[in-house]
């Protein structure tokens, strides 16, 4: 068991990312949340202090990891903005330098590619459609992942399907080759990275997970 004090949070206010902090309270967890918009937050717990910046600020991600052990990025693109996964990835791995941090988990797509895959035709025509509609968003999450393999530091990133805004408690697939379902639920996703924290699986690689049904 690895034991973590105190977590970053970049994205804790998204699709996904709100059930995380959530998750985070009701475990009992302290953590840094980084937002553009601070006003916007509306989760008031002790347990939650708010950082203001951009993940695209090297600067405002250096004072987010103040203090902390790990980071979790569930980051979502900002409409109408150009990709931000990859800057933020790499201001992440700067900033990791300076502090006594190693752990970084952070979320992407299915249509993510990595080199032992083994993508079923559905996961194949799903991550084709991405390239083909958000090819500029596509191309910078495979970037991201780029540098995370060439990094030094403990990352995972979740490859996911399709989120479900629930927050229900049944089991989850993992797989390292393909995506084993159509849909996770927003509360496992959250588990499964916390989770993730504790138990040091997944060190250096990138599951697909998906709900167990």
């Amino acid at each position: 068991m690895i034991f973590i004090s105190k977590i970053a949070v970049i994205g804790g206010t998204g699709k996904s990312g709100q059930y995380l902090s959530r998750e985070l309270i009701r475990q009992e967890i302290p953590f840094r949340i980084l937002l553009r918009n601070p006003q916007g937050f509306e989760i008031n717990s002790p347990l939650a202090t708010v950082v203001q910046g951009d993940a695209r600020e090297l600067d405002a991600i250096r004072r987010l990891l103040q203090g902390c052990d790990a980071v979790i990025s569930m980051l979502g693109q900002p409409a109408g903005e150009p990709p931000i996964f990859s800057q933020a990835t790499r201001n992440i791995l700067a900033a990791i330098q300076l502090c006594n941090n190693r752990r970084y988990i952070v979320t992407t797509g299915l249509n993510v590619d990595a080199a032992a895959d083994h993508k079923s035709d559905r996961v194949k025509a799903a991550t084709g459609w991405m390239k083909t509609h958000y090819p500029q968003t596509t191309a910078d999450k495979q970037v991201e992942y780029e540098v995370l393999s060439k990094s030094g530091i403990d990352w995972t990133m979740i490859r996911l399907p399709m989120i479900q805004q629930s927050d229900d408690e049944g089991p989850l697939s993992v797989s390292l080759t393909d995506c084993p379902g159509e849909q996770i639920s927003a509360g496992r996703l959250a588990r499964f990275a916390i989770d993730l924290l504790h138990n040091g699986q997944y060190i250096k690689q990138a599951p697909f997970i998906a709900n167990a049904e």
